[in-house]
């Protein structure tokens, strides 16, 4: 970063601090945790955030100026208002015309710039919204085998690189939001909708289903995980192997046990027969930060819970519960699946 565009990125966090202080204090009481449209991450976030501040305070400053002109048409005589035909049209037309019309240039000069990628060659990652999980796909990144890299539930993405989701639904209308890194953007089923995420800052935000999607919409989670380059690489190169060979007896138990339960009907695990689509890859789900689109923390008692009672945890998704499962099979399962990161 040169040094006038660091004088330049210091004037507007200076300018984007002192509108919330001055005009937004409620809301900046919300700007913590990695959910926040107020503490962006990356530049298109950034861009959303100051549009944000300048329609509200711009609307603010409109706003007291018609109210103190109401009460003062209210309270002062007829004749302290010479020319009223001036006021009507200019106060009533021009005014608002002149303002909303500046506005509203600037937002569509926003709009431009949440798409531009500044020349650089996105990475594309492909999104289907499901009742209630996401299946993220790396098109142009292939696995053993020539298959596409499919995860789920969380989004890996270089630090400074421009990233292309393309978002679509598999059932009813979702929307995907990272509010740390940029807008929302709905998922509709049969088409594709596109936006570009810019993550400059190393760390975990998370996303939300911004739709009401049905019964367990807000257990409708996802993370976004900006690594810097160097580690975004290495993350690549592993997510591309196989799952890992059991270590122990206990791990081969609980993979025997999954196979034999017909696990892989519905789910992937690379390296075994488990071949199955309708759910989540579950190829490196023991590196995860949560389980089923962030309900549950990520730990083998929560993976025992969640075979046995998914319905109970969050009901109506498309997991079945399995109680039958003794419970030695459950925990073998279990610390099979955590075991693979």
């Amino acid at each position: 970063m040169d040094r006038r565009s660091g004088r330049s990125e210091a004037r507007r966090r200076n300018w984007r601090g002192a509108a919330l202080a001055g005009g937004m204090g409620l809301l900046a009481a919300c700007e913590r945790g990695p959910q926040s449209a107020l503490h962006p991450a990356g530049r298109n976030a950034e861009a959303i955030l100051d549009l944000t501040l300048i329609l509200v305070a711009g609307g603010g400053v409109i706003f007291l100026f018609v109210m103190a002109l109401a009460g003062y048409a209210v309270i002062a005589r007829p004749e302290r208002f010479p020319g009223s035909r001036a006021w009507i049209i200019g106060g009533g037309l021009v005014f608002p015309i002149v303002t909303l019309t500046a506005l509203q240039v600037y937002e569509f000069a926003v709009a431009r710039q949440l798409s531009d990628t500044g020349g650089v060659e996105p990475l594309r990652i492909e999104v289907t919204g499901y009742m209630w999980w996401w299946e993220v796909r790396y098109p142009d990144v292939r696995v053993e085998g020539g298959e596409v890299l499919r995860t789920a539930n969380r989004l890996v993405i270089p630090a400074g690189r421009p990233v292309e989701v393309v978002v679509t639904a598999a059932d009813v209308i979702h929307s995907f939001w990272v509010p740390s890194l940029g807008g929302k953007m709905d998922m509709i089923p049969g088409h594709e909708n596109r936006l570009i995420l810019v993550g400059e800052r190393p760390g975990t935000y998370r996303g939300q289903c911004a739709e009401y999607c049905g019964a367990q919409h807000a257990l409708m989670a996802f993370d976004v995980v900006v690594e810097p380059p160097d580690r975004f690489e290495d993350w690549l190169a592993a997510e591309r192997r196989p799952a890992a060979e059991p270590d122990g007896p206990q791990q081969a138990a609980g993979r025997d046990a999954f196979l034999r339960a017909g696990c892989g009907s519905c789910h992937t695990v690379r390296g075994t027969p488990a071949n199955g689509a309708a759910g989540p890859d579950l190829t490196h789900v023991g590196g995860r930060g949560a389980l089923a689109a962030g309900t549950l923390p990520n730990t083998p008692e929560a993976l025992a819970g969640w075979i046995a009672g998914a319905q109970h945890i969050k009901p109506e998704n498309r997991m079945p519960s399995f109680p039958i499962l003794g419970g030695d099979d459950l925990h073998a399962i279990a610390v099979w699946l955590e075991s693979l990161k």
